[in-house]
C-alpha cells in the first residue's frame, strides 16, 4: 500500500505492479478447445473462403446480435468501408468525433468526408438534436458509435434518419452483447458493425462482422468482401478481399465460448472499480445502465481537475509509472486529429472537455481484484495528496511551481 507521494514510483518509489498492466489485455481462452479447432482447419484443408468454422461464426453472432444475417470480415475497419459502398454512400456521413480514429478513417478511405457532431455532456455519446442540425445536401447518411459499450440513442437518431430519409448504420466495436430499452443494439438502423480485435470481449487473431436484417443488403455485403463475386455482385466499387480467415474464426469461436463468463468477470470487475473509486473527489466512474445488457469491457474514469486538484494527464503519467497502463479514450478526439485538424472547423466543446478528462482504466480476465485495490490505491493517494504531488512532478521537470 501506498502512504505518500514518496512511494509513487515517479517519484522513486516501487512499482505498484512488477509487470505492466494493459487496457485490453487479450482475454484467457480454452486453449486445447482452440487449438483442436485449428487442428480440424487444417486437417479440412479448408482455411479461408466462407469456411465451416467463418460460416458457424456468423451463425452465432448472428443470433447473439439478435438479427437474421451477420457477414463475418478480417476486421472491423473493412467491415465499415464494405458497409459504406453497400449502401452506395457519397459526400458526407454525420459522426461523433469522440471515438476510435478507426471510425472516421474508413468512412474518408473510401471517399467519404466525415462531418463530426457534438455530444451530449453527460453520456459521451452522439447528441441526435445536433446530428439534425448538421444534415445538408451533401449529407448520405448517419453513422452511431456505441462508445465504451454504453448505448448511444439510438431511437432518437432513427427518427433524425426518418425525417431526412437517410441511411442509420452503428460502430458497434464496443457493445457486443449490449441492449438498448431491453433490445440488441444490433435492432437498429440499417446495420451495426462488431469489433473482434484481440482487445474485445469477443476476440479472434484479428475480426469484425457486419450485421443486419437486411438480407439484400447482406447478399450485397457478401458479394463485396470476395473481391465482389457471386450472389449481389455488380458494385460500383467492384469489390475488396474482407474474408475472415477460419484461424480467426477459431479463435473468435473459442473466446465466444467464454463470453459469459469474461462478462461476469467485467462486471465483477467494474463493481471492484466502483467500490474503490467511491467518495474519491473529482473521480467520476462512467457509470452502466444495471436495467440493460452490458458487456463491461471498457471502465472509464472521468477527472475533473477542478476538483481533483489535478489533471487527468499528470495521473496517466503517475499511473503508467506504477506499471498501470490507462488510456486516454479517445484523447485527442478525430477532429483533432489529421488529417482532420487541417480541414473543416468543427466546434465541439463538449467532445473536447470530455477528451481532456477520460482514462480507460485495465479491466478483463488478466485483471483482478486486488489489481483493482491497488489501482484504487494510487488514485486515492494522488488526489488526497495532490497539491504535494503537483508540485513534486513539477519541481521534477524543472518548472516554477
Amino acid at each position: 500500500m501506498k502512504l505518500t507521494t514518496g512511494d509513487l514510483a515517479i517519484f522513486g518509489g516501487v512499482h505498484a505492479f512488477l509487470r505492466p498492466l494493459y487496457v485490453g489485455s487479450p482475454n484467457t481462452v480454452d486453449r486445447d478447445r482452440l487449438f483442436d479447432r485449428l487442428n480440424w482447419a487444417l486437417d479440412n484443408q479448408w482455411l479461408s473462403n466462407s469456411g465451416p468454422l467463418a460460416v458457424e461464426f456468423e451463425a452465432r453472432t448472428a443470433e447473439l446480435a439478435g438479427v437474421r444475417n451477420s457477414v463475418a470480415t478480417c476486421n472491423a475497419t473493412v467491415a465499415l468501408q464494405m458497409l459504406c459502398h453497400a449502401l452506395e454512400l457519397s459526400g458526407e456521413v454525420i459522426m461523433p468525433s469522440l471515438t476510435f480514429a478507426a471510425t472516421a478513417h474508413a468512412a474518408r478511405w473510401v471517399g467519404l468526408d466525415p462531418v463530426f457532431v457534438d455530444v451530449d455532456p453527460q453520456t459521451g455519446q452522439l447528441d441526435p438534436a445536433l446530428a439534425a442540425e448538421a444534415v445538408g445536401p451533401l449529407t448520405s447518411a448517419i453513422l452511431g458509435v456505441h462508445l465504451w459499450g454504453r448505448t448511444c440513442p439510438a431511437p432518437e437518431l432513427e427518427k433524425v434518419a426518418v425525417d431526412y430519409g437517410l441511411p442509420l448504420f452503428f460502430d458497434a466495436a464496443h457493445a457486443i452483447g449490449c441492449t438498448l430499452d431491453g433490445r440488441p443494439v444490433a435492432s437498429f438502423g440499417n446495420a451495426s458493425v462488431f469489433s473482434f480485435h484481440p482487445t474485445k470481449v469477443v476476440a479472434g487473431f484479428e475480426g469484425g462482422a457486419i450485421v443486419t436484417d437486411d438480407d439484400a443488403l447482406a447478399g450485397r455485403l457478401r458479394s463485396l468482401r470476395n473481391f465482389g463475386m457471386g450472389p449481389g455482385a455488380g458494385s460500383p466499387a467492384g469489390g475488396t478481399n474482407g474474408k475472415m480467415s477460419e484461424a480467426a474464426a477459431a479463435m473468435a469461436l473459442t473466446s465466444l465460448d467464454g463470453f459469459e463468463r469474461a462478462v461476469a468477470h467485467n462486471r465483477s470487475n467494474f463493481d471492484a472499480y466502483a467500490a474503490g473509486l467511491d467518495a474519491i473527489p473529482g473521480v467520476r466512474l462512467v457509470p452502466h445502465d444495471p436495467s440493460e445488457s452490458r458487456n463491461y469491457q471498457y471502465v472509464i474514469i472521468e477527472i475533473d481537475e477542478s476538483v481533483a486538484g489535478v489533471d487527468r494527464d499528470l495521473v496517466l503519467e503517475i499511473l503508467q509509472a506504477e506499471h498501470i497502463m490507462a488510456k486516454p479514450y479517445f484523447s485527442p478526439a478525430c477532429h483533432e486529429l489529421e488529417p482532420y485538424r487541417s480541414g473543416r472547423t468543427f466546434r465541439l466543446p463538449h467532445t473536447e472537455r470530455l477528451a481532456r478528462r477520460v482514462l480507460a482504466l485495465p479491466t478483463g480476465s488478466a485483471v483482478s481484484r486486488e489489481s483493482i485495490r491497488r489501482i484504487c490505491d494510487v488514485l486515492r493517494l494522488v488526489v488526497s495528496r495532490s497539491d504535494e504531488v503537483t508540485s513534486r512532478w513539477q519541481q521534477m521537470k524543472g518548472r516554477p511551481t
